[in-house]
């Protein structure tokens, strides 16, 4: 995982469960509909997964790193899919999910190219009429300096929405907060 040492202990921390638990998940998700079948990308120790699973019928899983995927399947694996992987080249089928969520985790993906790669999959493993959905943190000086040493390509809000109908998404919307954004995409079909 392209983390440092004080953000793996801070991601991990039963402090940031009950965040994204009570604030972050709640404002990400305000009006989203998501479906039975969902898959999220890239949820590092699961805080979001634990929500996503009260939520929906089915939950597929992608991480790239193989320890947090072990993890995961120790918590989650009988009650999700987990799979190792990559969010850049997903392994399922065109037209899988409801919906395809990632929480906090974009500003890992290594290179605004690969960024918009990811959302390109998102959209093309969505049906017609899918979300896509999820948040990611404002850059700011505190965001940079839990970063440093992480692989940490902060996404500029208001580039977003265009980014995201390039991929092919119709409807893109981005909601800034405080310190986070949010956004939805639906797939065309």
């Amino acid at each position: 995982m392209p983390m440092n040492l004080l953000h793996r202990r801070l991601c991990s921390s039963q402090r940031w469960a009950r965040a994204i638990e009570d604030q972050l998940l709640p404002w990400a998700l305000e009006g989203v509909e998501l479906g039975p079948e969902t898959l999220e990308i890239g949820p590092g120790y699961g805080a979001t997964t634990r929500v996503l699973l009260r939520k929906v019928e089915r939950l597929s899983i992608i991480e790239v790193d193989a320890a947090s995927v072990a993890g995961l399947r120790r918590e989650f694996g009988d009650r999700a899919e987990v799979v190792h992987g990559d969010g850049t080249a997903l392994p399922w089928a065109d037209g899988s999910f409801d919906s395809v969520a990632c929480f906090t985790m974009l500003h890992h993906v290594p290179s605004v190219w690969r960024q918009d790669t990811l959302f390109a999959e998102a959209c093309r493993v969505l049906r017609p009429g899918g979300v896509f959905t999820g948040c990611d943190a404002l850059s700011n000086w505190g965001f940079r300096l839990i970063h440093l040493g992480d692989t940490c390509v902060p996404v500029p809000p208001e580039t977003l929405a265009h980014r995201l109908r390039r991929a092919g998404f119709a409807d893109a919307e981005v909601t800034t907060g405080e310190g986070s954004f949010r956004f939805t995409a639906v797939a065309t079909g």
